[in-house]
């Protein structure tokens, strides 16, 4: 019975310590008035959005189905590696932007359970 109260309140230490990891984190990018700046959080954003973009080539364009198929690298926010596969795009608009053979930037991230190009650009 020790042992497992000693094993629980290890256990609650590394919870606590992991948490206040991330409250010291969070402090750390605040200005000096201790709020968040409009420019820092639109620097991470576009950084962290351009970070997380993954190259790839339109294969083929469905515009009746809302698809794109696309032979992409590594996807690391989803943990997949490079294959050729079909998404479903956020905005249909999105189809109308690219045609096959075009070289791409995208997210991709699961919605509602299928995933779907969130973000797309056009490399020229």
């Amino acid at each position: 019975m020790k042992k497992i109260q000693k094993v629980a309140v290890i256990a609650l230490m590394v919870v606590m310590l992991g948490s206040a990891g991330v409250a010291v984190h969070a402090q750390g990018t605040k200005g000096v008035e201790g709020t968040n700046s409009s420019s820092d959080k639109t620097m991470a954003t576009a950084s962290a959005s351009t970070e997380s973009m993954s190259e790839g080539e339109v294969k083929k364009v469905d515009a009746s189905g809302g698809k794109l198929t696309i032979k992409h690298g590594p996807l690391a926010n989803l943990d997949m590696g490079a294959m050729t596969m079909v998404f479903r795009v956020k905005d249909p608009e999105m189809l109308t932007q690219v045609k096959e053979g075009d070289k791409i930037k995208f997210i991709a991230e699961k919605v509602n359970g299928a995933l779907t190009v969130t973000t797309l650009q056009v490399l020229k």
